[in-house]
């Protein structure tokens, strides 16, 4: 049975401009009949579907949930995985919107490169060559959306991008991976428990901020925001704390948009009843911000964007889904 293979651009399938265009940069340039050549060993026979060659900072909603349906007919066809290639600037973030819709069996596998076809040792091909091992894999069924990159298996709910240039770019900061491609084979050393995925309503993705709590931080920025989003997510200190000048204004806008308050620090959870100050975690919770737990702030937004997707979702819906996924 084949993997079924879809490309979406990115540093994996770039190769060098032409002398006349952009002073010797890259660019996507290389087809999924490219990337599949360039893969010695490759034993698995891909179905390969060039979908989109952008880069990953231009993708959306609406490519990776319709993503989401042509790999579903694909397997109606007979895959017995996917693999999608793409940048890996949004990776973490396409991998976590297509883990909460994904409703079959079969892993659904991310993966991409770091370093380009043009320089010495690019990681493509090899992550190419796991990705599609983990897809036809048996022991990566029931798994939801997985990321593959440097011979690691990360949960997508759990993956980060923590470095701009390393091939060791993707780590799982507070799990670890779930499982390693060893001499070609995919261990899964731990199965992390998969949650019911959502149905993505049919409205427009809503707008939905990202506002990173800084030092002296005294939310002049937010005042009017209630006004032009539907949605905000407050990257807070440490386990979810603001300025106590900040925490009126965020209780504010809860009363007109559901705000939620994640941490800024890259790993650990918000916490719900240890710190009382004004502008603590417990504050804001009863100003009726809605806690992220171990969602980061990334992850987080695109959650709440696809609650916002559904036309009728209310306040108590947003905050009860995000009780079960964070």
């Amino acid at each position: 049975m084949t993997v079924a293979l879809f490309t979406l651009g990115g540093t994996i399938a770039m190769a060098g401009a032409r002398a006349d265009e952009r002073g010797g940069t890259v660019v996507t340039r290389l087809t999924g009949a490219d990337l599949t050549a360039a893969v010695p060993g490759l034993d698995i026979p891909l179905d390969v579907h060039d979908t989109r060659a952008v880069p990953s900072a231009n993708l959306t909603f609406r490519h990776l949930l319709d993503l989401v349906e042509q790999a579903s007919k694909a397997l109606r066809g007979g895959a017995r995985g996917v693999v999608v290639t793409q940048g890996t600037d949004t990776l973490e973030e396409s991998a976590f919107l297509i883990d909460l819709v994904w409703p079959h069996p079969e892993p659904f596998v991310l993966t991409g490169a770091m370093r380009n076809p043009t320089l010495a040792g690019p990681d493509g091909p090899a992550n190419l060559l796991a990705a599609a091992r983990v897809a036809a894999a048996d022991d990566a069924r029931d798994l939801g959306a997985l990321v593959v990159l440097g011979d690691a298996i990360h949960a997508a709910r759990a993956v980060r991008k923590t470095h701009a240039t390393s091939t060791a770019a993707f780590t799982s900061p507070d799990t670890g991976p779930v499982g390693h491609v060893i001499e070609g084979t995919p261990r899964i050393l731990t199965r992390p428990p998969r949650r019911t995925p959502l149905t993505p309503g049919t409205a427009v993705p809503a707008r939905v901020a990202l506002h990173t709590v800084t030092l002296d931080d005294d939310g002049h920025a937010l005042t009017r925001l209630g006004e032009d989003v539907a949605g905000l997510v407050v990257a807070g200190f440490g386990v979810g704390h603001v300025p106590a000048d900040l925490a009126p204004v965020l209780g504010d806008l809860a009363t007109r948009i559901p705000v939620v308050l994640a941490s800024r620090t890259g790993a650990g959870s918000v916490l719900r009843h240890t710190y009382g100050a004004p502008g603590s975690e417990t504050d804001l919770q009863r100003r009726g911000l809605i806690n992220a737990g171990f969602l980061d702030p990334y992850k987080a937004r695109v959650l709440l964007r696809l609650l916002l997707m559904t036309a009728d979702v209310t306040p108590k819906d947003i905050a009860e889904t995000f009780s079960r996924y964070a």
